[in-house]
C-alpha cells in the first residue's frame, strides 16, 4: 500500500531523516521498566507502555536501531500509536542501551538474535494465548530480518514490520563513509565511542582488544570500530566475517512469517545495492519501495502540520492480518 508523499518542503532524503529526530512531538506515558536477565550473566533493559494493561491485547515488540533506546522519537511515536490502536506495546533495548549499562564487556550488533529471541520466548511463555508482533528499525530492523530467517517455520511472531534496514552491513558502512552522510556517522561514532571508553574503567578492555583508549578516541569510522571491537568482542574472524554473516539480506527468503519490509531509494544511510529483489523475497514478504522518505522519515503533510505516516502504516498493517 505505497501511499507515502512527502511533505511539502521536507522532500530532501537529509531532511526527511533529521525533521522527525528534531521536531517529532515527545510523547509522555508511563512507561515501566523491566529488567530481563539473559543465560551469560547479562541483561537488558525492557520498557512497557504502561504498567496495567489488559490479559487479552496483542503485544508488539520494538527494536530500536543503532544507538537508540525507549527515548529515540521513532520509538516513542511508535508506542503511542500503536498503544492507540489497541497494541500493548513494550521496547526491547539492547544490552546497554537503556537506563544502566550491561555487566559484560560485549555489546549488541547488527546480527545478534539470540536476546531478541529469548526475550520473546519468555513473552510468549508468559502470554501463551497472545499474538506477539515485531518491528524493527535500521540495525534492529536488520536483526529482525535475521531472526525471522533462523527462525523460518518455527516463529513465535505472528507479524513484523521492517524498517530502513541495512541489509548489506559493508555496503552501508561505506555508503556512511561518503558525503553529508559522515554527519550521521560522527554523531553516532561520539556515542559509539563513549558507550566503549565507559567499558575500560570496569573491564581490562586493553586486553581483550589490543587498544588502549586514546585509540579508541580516535576510531572515526563504523568500519574502523567494528574492526576492532565488534566483530572481535563478538567472536568474529574479521569485520568483513562480522559483516558477511550478519547481513541480513541472505535470510529474506527463509522467512515464513508475514513480514513488510518498508525502505526508501532516498535513504542516506545506504546505497540502493541494498535492496533486494523480489526474487530473494518469501512468499510472505512483501517490499514496500518508496521514492522518498530518507532513513526512518517518511514524513508526510507539511512542515507546519507534520504527519508520521511511518506510524500509521505499521498499525493498518498489522490491523489487516
Amino acid at each position: 500500500m505505497n501511499d507515502f508523499k512527502p511533505a511539502m518542503g521536507l522532500s530532501s532524503a537529509h531532511l526527511q531523516t533529521i525533521y522527525p529526530t528534531l521536531f517529532a512531538p515527545r510523547q509522555k506515558h508511563q512507561g515501566v521498566s523491566e529488567i530481563f536477565e539473559l543465560d551469560d550473566g547479562d541483561f537488558v533493559e525492557c520498557v512497557w507502555y504502561e504498567a496495567y494493561h489488559d490479559s487479552t491485547s496483542p503485544i508488539v515488540v520494538l527494536f530500536h536501531g543503532l544507538g537508540g533506546s525507549v527515548n529515540s522519537p521513532y520509538i516513542q511515536g511508535a508506542m503511542h500509536t500503536l498503544h492507540g490502536g489497541g497494541f500493548a506495546v513494550v521496547v526491547m533495548q539492547f544490552r546497554g542501551c537503556g537506563s544502566l549499562p550491561n555487566r559484560l564487556p560485549r555489546a549488541y550488533h547488527s546480527g545478534d538474535t539470540a536476546d531478541a529471541k529469548a526475550w520473546i520466548r519468555a513473552l510468549k511463555k508468559r502470554y501463551p494465548n497472545r499474538d506477539i508482533y515485531a518491528v524493527g528499525y535500521s540495525l534492529g530492523g536488520n536483526m529482525l530480518l535475521k531472526l525471522l530467517g533462523e527462525w523460518g517455520d518455527d516463529s513465535l511472531i505472528k507479524a513484523a514490520v521492517s524498517i530502513s534496514a541495512p541489509l548489506r552491513l559493508e555496503s552501508s558502512a561505506k555508503k556512511i563513509n561518503s558525503g553529508f552522510s559522515k554527519l550521521y556517522q560522527f554523531n553516532m561514532m561520539r556515542e559509539l565511542k563513549k558507550q566503549l571508553l565507559f567499558k575500560y574503567r570496569y573491564h581490562d578492555m586493553y586486553a581483550l582488544l589490543g587498544i588502549d583508549e586514546e585509540r579508541v578516541r580516535r576510531l572515526k569510522t563504523f568500519w574502523e570500530f567494528d574492526a576492532v571491537y565488534t566483530a572481535p568482542m563478538h567472536g568474529f574472524l574479521s569485520v568483513d566475517d562480522y559483516y558477511r554473516k550478519s547481513s541480513a539480506r541472505q535470510y529474506l527468503s527463509a522467512i515464513q512469517t508475514p513480514t513488510l519490509i518498508i525502505h526508501a531509494k532516498d535513504d542516506p544511510f545506504m546505497s540502493e545495492d541494498v535492496i533486494p529483489s523480489i526474487e530473494e523475497l518469501s512468499a510472505v514478504t512483501e517490499l514496500e519501495l518508496l521514492d522518498h522518505g530518507g532513513h526512518v522519515g517518511f514524513v508526510s503533510g507539511s512542515v507546519l502540520k507534520p504527519s508520521y505516516w511511518l506510524e500509521e502504516r505499521i498499525v493498518r498493517y498489522f490491523s489487516t492480518l
